[in-house]
């Protein structure tokens, strides 16, 4: 019988409706070296507003990840929402799986679209992108935000203990291909995955027909390619302004790892803990979320938001 109906496809409908009323169009780029690249770009950009590139992890395309808060940003922002290489609408016949080809990608990316200046927020996988993109082109990127991403680890943390599982069971989490290892994936990304663990099976198959089963030795293939021979010595420290956000219940990358990278980049970067709040902090928490990005990236100063902690006050009390 053939399936009529799907949620998720649904769901990506009123994304891209939400993405339209927020002033951006769906564009693609042609590299013109077997990589083409799908971005969400401003129907009209102003040259009065600054330009802000978001960048998604891989847990779900760009529409998703930032469905939430894309209206809150558009009207402060020129904004750009790519999908990486193997989601959504992009991909590469090239045998590079690196994140500094993600980002050397985007930066023709905006090349392409006479952006000259912008300030990025990374979330997950997306942080990686983002970072080798400030560390390699140091005169386009002002400002760093970085989210939930492991930047600093390192592949002995694996053999270490300091994730919940090994190598091999995380890949097959994230890139989920049954409804057991989404619901995983969930129970690792939330603080509170009872609220989608009573969700029918067929939910979780519908969401993995639509979302999951495209490239998916690309994507595995990509998260081997971060872990190995990752050192945190030869991690590079970029010089822009930079802000780390952290849920303080995150699984996925322990909290761990944003002091490490905090201690790594010394004063240049400002870390924020937001409370009660998993890896997906930008669905769990939009609205602090959106809070700490905007002091940051718009007021320019130190976030302060009511369900956050700084690394300070997170060794104390909660404010």
């Amino acid at each position: 019988m053939t399936k009529c109906f799907s949620l998720t496809e649904s769901k990506n409908w009123c994304y891209r409706s939400t993405f339209g009323r927020s002033g951006l169009r769906s564009s693609i780029t042609d590299l013109k070296d077997g990589t083409v690249i799908h971005c969400w770009v401003p129907k009209t950009r102003l040259d009065s507003k600054p330009n802000l590139l978001l960048i998604h992890g891989v847990g779900a395309n760009a529409l998703w990840q930032w469905g939430d808060i894309i209206r809150h940003l558009t009207p402060l922002f020129n904004v750009y929402v790519p999908d990486l290489l193997f989601f959504g609408g992009s991909y590469t016949t090239r045998p590079e799986r690196s994140d500094s080809f993600q980002a050397q990608c985007l930066k023709r990316v905006m090349d392409a679209n006479s952006v000259q200046r912008l300030s990025l927020v990374g979330l997950s996988y997306g942080g990686f992108v983002g970072y080798s993109m400030a560390a390699q082109y140091k005169e386009m990127v002002e400002r760093v935000v970085l989210c939930s991403s492991g930047v600093s680890m390192e592949e002995k943390d694996l053999k270490e203990g300091l994730f919940p599982v090994g190598l091999e069971e995380a890949l097959n989490i994230l890139v989920p291909q049954t409804p057991e290892r989404l619901k995983e994936l969930l129970g690792f990304t939330l603080s509170r995955p009872s609220t989608v663990a009573w969700l029918p099976s067929c939910l979780f198959i519908d969401y993995i027909d639509a979302m999951c089963m495209d490239h998916v030795e690309e994507r595995r293939e990509m998260i081997l390619a971060v872990v190995k021979g990752r050192k945190l010595s030869d991690l590079p420290r970029i010089s822009q302004p930079a802000l780390l956000v952290w849920g303080e219940r995150d699984q996925v990358f322990p909290l761990e790892l944003a002091h490490r990278l905090k201690k790594h980049l010394g004063d240049n970067a400002e870390l924020v803990v937001i409370k009660n709040t998993g890896h997906a902090l930008n669905v769990e928490k939009a609205r602090e979320f959106y809070n700490v990005l905007r002091s940051f990236l718009v007021d320019l100063k130190p976030p302060a938001v009511a369900d956050a902690l700084s690394p300070k006050s997170h060794d104390k009390s909660s404010v």
